[in-house]
């Protein structure tokens, strides 16, 4: 008996000898550089560090999957010379083609030329109908959470309803309630608002509405509580008031504000634009501190564990792999989403990225 188990775990050595030897072995660049997965790496991170694109390492070391690599693995190094400062926008992937318009949208179209939201709608079905796009239907109607519609809400279409301002928050919105004598509004918080998205549907600040409920701290609401909406700002004609300035006075800074979910940019001081942002989640925090920008790409391949994501426009690394983009893939701006990086709304990130150069400072700061 024991000959024979000998026998049998000979065998099985021998067999696993010759399935490893018939693994193929990853490829080898001729002349090319090799580096060893650290823990906690991803292909992303190695590839900006190289200057090359994550789809070049993932083609030159055969790989299936770009987010599973692991610690000690020797991938090649393709040869490439370091990407330049801002990349050629021709690398981005093609625009798709504008959605067809709906027969019957026109005649959808109330009197007045704007088009009430019947229950059950969304905004981007509603985009689809005119033909028109997320982000332009969101600009026309001053609206920065594209999940916040409400059925009998009047919207504006762009190339159709008439070229006037679009009031920020309608009267019929069920949320918020005008007492009778027309003094004050509530709004009730719904699950996911901050109080800056809040503030922002009724063309208010958030100290304005802080101000006038006692909130000491702007991150302390919840779904279901009622605030008081005042009618206007407490400083009028101020983009922010009172909440913060530009830690530098001269020349272009970018001020990233999470306890806002706010980016600000700055002009010697002054305030030039602002937006809503998406900055990361508890499990992936925005980096905090001061930075400056130090690399551009118009257009790049962005992938990690659990998400692959090619042609994220206008990119501003401010700190190892964290920066400033546009996003395709969202557009809940002034909530959390992120794995780290500043998601902005892409006509804002193109802004930003056409406006900073590189080396203009970053801060972020709760």
């Amino acid at each position: 008996m024991p000959t024979t188990r000998r026998l049998i775990y000979a065998l099985l050595a021998m067999t696993l000898l010759t399935l490893a030897m018939a693994s193929p072995a990853p490829a080898r660049a001729q002349d090319g550089v090799q580096h060893v997965v650290s823990p906690g790496e991803t292909l992303f991170r190695i590839a900006l560090r190289y200057g090359v694109s994550v789809d070049a390492l993932t083609a030159a070391n055969g790989l299936a999957n770009p987010s599973q690599i692991f610690a000690g693995q020797v991938l090649v190094i393709p040869s490439a010379s370091p990407a330049p400062a801002v990349a050629d926008a021709a690398a981005a992937p093609a625009q798709p083609a504008a959605p067809a318009v709906d027969s019957s949208a026109s005649s959808a179209l109330g009197a007045d030329g704007y088009y009430t939201v019947q229950r059950g709608e969304t905004l981007n079905r509603i985009a689809l109908r005119f033909g028109v796009t997320l982000q332009a239907l969101m600009s026309a109607n001053g609206i920065y959470n594209a999940n916040i519609i409400w059925a009998g809400q009047k919207l504006a279409i762009p190339g159709q309803s008439p070229a006037q301002a679009v009031q920020a928050v309608p009267a019929s919105q069920p949320a918020a309630q005008t007492a009778a004598s027309g003094a004050e509004r509530t709004h009730v918080v719904q699950r996911g608002e901050g109080l800056s998205t809040i503030a922002r549907l009724y063309g208010l600040q958030w100290p304005t509405v802080a101000a006038a409920n006692g909130i000491q701290n702007p991150n302390l609401i919840y779904a279901g509580m009622v605030l008081k909406i005042p009618n206007e700002d407490i400083q009028t004609g101020v983009a922010n008031p009172g909440a913060h300035t530009s830690p530098n006075s001269a020349g272009k800074s970018v001020l990233v504000i999470l306890s806002e979910q706010m980016v600000y940019a700055y002009q010697d001081g002054q305030l030039l634009r602002s937006s809503a942002v998406s900055t990361g989640v508890a499990a992936h925090p925005t980096v905090v501190g001061d930075f400056a920008v130090y690399v551009k790409y118009s257009s790049q391949t962005m992938s990690g564990p659990g998400y692959y994501l090619p042609g994220v426009p206008y990119v501003m690394y401010f700190y190892r792999d964290y920066g400033l983009h546009g996003t395709y893939w969202h557009s809940n701006f002034g909530t959390p989403m992120s794995h780290g990086c500043v998601n902005l709304p892409t006509p804002e990130a193109e802004w930003l990225f056409n406006w900073a150069e590189i080396g203009t400072p970053v801060y972020v700061r709760w």
